[in-house]
This record gives structure tokens, C-alpha cells and sequence, in this order.
């Protein structure tokens, strides 16, 4: 598929014409003014976006139907250029990985870009960021706990140790305060909701991490009777765009995002969840002193802070 190397108004003009779309409802659908339409089409190719809403054109292009896309083509002629351009830079699932220099988690690079979020796929932008490829688990926290004393997980021993058989599972019985004190521990954060959701269904708003059909063998939700948690990467065909595991089921995920006082958000469905539950985009919160055996935590980092740590 071709795609736009540079937005002006003719093309945003062409592209609302080629979804047949009046100005008001293209605003709408690309989260701006209707004003801001009006304003991009009157000065034609002496209009050139800001890269937020050039980043949300293409998101808006890419998700045409083939029918949408061919109108367009037809009507801007050589705007265009070839898709393979611009897939040069583009990276398979997981070859941006690299290990965090203080807890040696596996991460991910999230570029910044717009993305579609929420259930009515409304265009936003977030800057470049890391996020855990699974979360974290028994053993990871168990490192802080010895070295912090910070009170173990309940269903762990006296002494602090976990269960052997679930060292690689997601660690539970955490609270929003245990999962920030971890994420502060090893110089990370908690995501955002904003964060967490672009990097379980990447950019076009896909409905699950692996596309839109509704799957839940994919995924450790209650349809599938197995009753606990997993480790971390049993869900192979369940990876997002970006190569993140577990965003659909497995464990309920806190996020930094604060819903009201003392509540925070909590994403991507539990395996105590049915899996009408675990779709990316839906909301669901909870105090912050809530802890339960099918919540956990995964952890996020700007991109600057991680190349500072690791260094040129």
C-alpha cells in the first residue's frame, strides 16, 4: 500500500473526499476542529500539519478500506509513494528489545506516535517509550522485597520466598503503593493507561493485541478453565504489535493513571476474567490499597531515561 510522504491541505482535502466525509465529521474522526479542516483545505499545499496530525492522517489512510484508499490514490496522483519506502525503517516483533541495566528485564521500544485509544479510537500522541515485554514476576520481586524489606506477597512464605513452580508466573497480591514502590526501586515507572493500551494494540486500534478477531484461546482468561496464573510468553499468538506479552488476560495490570482520589486504572483482564473483559481499551479501576491473587504490574520508562542508563 502507498502512502502520503508529506501531508498538505490538497491531500487531507482528497482523503476526506475519498471517505466521503463531510468537514465537520472528518474533524471528528481525526480529533480536531472542524475550523482546522476548513483552515488545512483553503491554503491547499501551503498547509503543512503539525507532526501530531500528520501522524494521525496516516493512522487514518492506513486504516482505509481498499475502495477509500483507491479514491485517493486516484486524487492525488504523485503524492504518493511507494509503501516499501516507507517500510525500510520499519522493525519485526521484538528486534528492539533490550535489557533493563538495573533489574535486567526484557523491554521494548514504543515509538512516538498517534495512536488510537479507548473504545472510540480517538487519535493521541505519546512520545517515545520502553515497556516490559512480560510482567513482572515472582522472582523479580522477590529481589526487591530482600533487598528493600518491603513485605512480601501474601501467598509467598514467612521468610519471603515464593513458591518454586511460579517464580517465572506474574507476582499477585500487590497493591497499587507495593507496584510504585517496585517500579521506583529499580528506576522505572508504572504506564500510564495511555501507554500500556498503544503498546498492547500498537497504532490502528486493532481490538486485541493480535487483530480484531475475538479469540480467547489466545489468551489466559476463564473461558479456557486454567484456573491460575501463566508464566510470561506462554500466549505466543496472543503478542501485541510490539512484541509485549500477556496484555489480554493472565493478570489485571496497574497503571499510573489516577481515575479519582486513592483509585487507579487497571488494564488488560485477569485469568479470572471472562474475555469480554480483557479487550486493551476498556476501563476498569480500583483503589490503591486493593490486592488481589489476580492482579499484578508491568513497568514503563521514558526512552531518554533508558539511553541514559545504558549509555552511547
Amino acid at each position: 500500500m502507498a502512502t502520503v510522504q508529506q501531508w498538505s491541505g490538497e491531500e487531507i482535502k482528497a482523503l476526506r473526499q475519498a471517505k466521503r466525509m463531510s468537514q465537520r465529521d472528518f474533524a471528528a474522526h481525526l480529533g480536531v476542529t472542524a475550523r482546522m479542516i476548513a483552515k488545512w483545505e483553503a491554503g491547499g499545499k501551503n498547509i503543512t500539519p503539525r507532526a501530531v496530525n500528520q501522524e494521525a492522517l496516516d493512522t487514518s489512510l492506513n486504516r482505509s478500506d481498499p475502495d477509500t484508499r483507491a479514491r485517493f490514490a486516484h486524487l492525488v496522483g504523485d503524492s504518493m509513494v511507494p509503501a516499501a519506502q516507507d517500510q525500510r525503517h520499519a522493525e519485526p516483533i521484538g528486534t528492539s528489545r533490550v535489557r533493563h541495566p538495573r533489574d535486567g528485564s526484557h523491554m521494548v521500544a514504543v515509538e512516538g506516535s498517534v495512536f488510537l485509544s479507548g473504545p472510540s479510537n480517538e487519535p493521541v500522541w505519546l512520545p517515545d517509550y520502553y515497556i516490559d515485554v512480560y510482567p513482572v514476576t515472582n522472582a523479580e520481586y522477590g529481589r526487591f522485597v530482600a533487598a528493600t524489606g518491603h513485605h512480601p506477597p501474601r501467598h509467598w512464605a514467612e521468610d519471603g520466598t515464593w513458591p518454586a513452580d511460579i517464580a517465572d508466573h506474574p507476582v499477585v497480591f500487590v497493591t497499587w503503593t507495593d507496584a510504585a514502590a517496585y517500579a521506583a526501586w529499580v528506576g522505572k515507572s508504572l504506564p500510564t493507561s495511555q501507554q500500556w493500551e498503544k503498546a498492547a494494540r500498537g497504532t490502528r486500534g486493532t481490538v486485541y493485541p493480535w487483530g480484531d478477531q475475538p479469540t480467547p484461546a489466545k489468551c489466559n482468561v476463564r473461558e479456557n478453565g486454567v484456573g491460575a496464573t501463566t508464566a510470561g510468553g506462554c500466549y505466543q499468538s496472543g503478542v501485541s504489535p510490539y512484541g509485549v506479552y500477556d496484555m489480554c488476560g493472565n493478570v489485571w495490570e496497574w497503571c499510573a493513571t489516577e481515575s479519582r482520589p486513592g483509585r487507579r486504572e487497571l488494564k488488560g483482564g485477569a485469568w479470572t476474567s471472562p474475555f469480554n473483559r480483557a479487550t486493551p481499551s476498556s476501563f476498569n479501576d480500583a483503589a490503591e490499597s486493593m490486592c488481589d491473587d489476580d492482579t499484578g504490574f508491568r513497568c514503563a520508562t521514558s526512552a531518554e531515561s533508558l539511553q541514559r542508563l545504558l549509555g552511547p
